[in-house]
């Protein structure tokens, strides 16, 4: 299907933005590699008498630091003209130790629904951003728990997971990890049935999510009624990445790719680890034994086959698994809640998912 006609300009926008970070990339490799002059200019050192030093001037921004703050303000900005503000729900925040690791914040949503006198379901959410941006505190993710919590019913706990490169691979599992077993200790505090709960993910933290599942069965066993798993990353290698969807968006093959190697080294420091099951859980010896799953996958996403072979996967070793591939939209689809029509259709499916729990 063609792409829908609301992603043509954000289309041309981004295509110059990978562009121009690639052509960063390039240039900054190749003046690393220059000799650096003195400060006379011809090499060596300049013979004149330094000044008085002024007044040390405000910490520049690194560049990582840019780029969050910039990822931020378009995150507002994409709520406040595309999206859907949530319901002024019950929140209540948490910090969970992690043996090993930084503790980690955690936003627990609490439906109206919910009573004090009947446990409610209950979800752990993991979110996007690449492993190195995003966070509960993000607008578009914090509406997006609001609207889902209040229209399943399901307590929703967002996990605000440590980013790269400060903190990388397996930091944020162990983190997932802790809070999952966190939320089942303190159930009764929470006012959750621990016996009807269930893990989310969109793209990066859809790779979390995967993963904690497979821990969860390798370590806890705790019942999980069901995997929701948006536009996931399963497999940090590249083996399944789909470069179809690039071409069909114009993106050069190169820069997808240099995107995804970016992704993978910075959350993984060393990419051969990307074989290890608990960094791609495509790559798991057994997938047995695991919850029902629901995958959904956009058809201009590289990540498509991503998420359609983890569904087929499940589905080989004996998991009720389902895939759905919505058409004519990309990876940040459920951002658009306000404006495009499959984004509201693919909340719902995530809502009807979680009523399930």
């Amino acid at each position: 299907m063609p792409l829908d006609p609301f992603f043509a300009e954000r289309l041309r926008t981004h295509r110059v933005y990978l562009l121009r970070q690639a052509w960063r990339s390039l240039r900054s490799g190749v003046t690393a590699r220059l000799p650096r002059p003195g400060r006379d200019g011809r090499g060596g050192a300049s013979s004149e008498v330094a000044a008085e030093p002024a007044a040390e001037p405000r910490r520049a921004l690194s560049p990582r630091e840019r780029h969050r703050r910039a990822a931020l303000k378009w995150d507002r900005q994409e709520l406040r003209t595309a999206g859907t503000p949530g319901p002024p729900i019950a929140t209540t925040e948490y910090r969970v130790a992690v043996d090993g690791h930084p503790a980690v914040r955690v936003r627990v949503y609490r439906p109206s629904t919910a009573t004090d006198d009947v446990a409610s379901p209950a979800c752990v959410v993991l979110g996007g951003g690449a492993f190195r941006i995003g966070g509960i505190d993000y607008p578009t993710a914090d509406a997006a728990c609001r609207r889902r919590a209040e229209a399943s019913g399901v307590v929703l706990v967002a996990v605000d997971y440590a980013l790269a490169p400060e903190h990388r691979y397996p930091t944020q599992i162990e983190q997932a990890y802790a809070v999952w077993d966190w939320m089942h200790e303190e159930a009764t505090t929470l006012g959750i049935d621990p016996a009807r709960v269930g893990i989310s993910g969109a793209s990066a933290g859809g790779n979390l999510a995967a993963v904690l599942t497979l821990m969860n069965r390798d370590r806890a066993r705790h019942p999980v009624a069901v995997q929701i798993l948006e536009v996931p990353v399963t497999d940090l290698t590249g083996r399944w990445i789909d470069l179809r969807a690039t071409y069909a968006l114009g993106i050069p093959a190169f820069v997808a790719l240099r995107e995804l190697a970016s992704v993978a080294r910075t959350y993984l420091g060393d990419r051969s680890r990307a074989r290890e099951s608990y960094a791609s859980p495509m790559r798991a010896d057994s997938h047995a034994d695991l919850p029902p799953a629901v995958v959904l996958t956009a058809e201009y996403d590289p990540l498509r086959s991503d998420g359609a072979a983890y569904a087929a996967a499940l589905r080989r070793a004996g998991v009720e698994a389902s895939a759905t591939r919505y058409l004519g939209v990309t990876h940040d689809t459920p951002l658009y809640v306000g404006v495009l029509p499959a984004a509201r259709r693919w909340e719902a499916e995530v809502v009807a998912a979680l009523r399930r729990i």
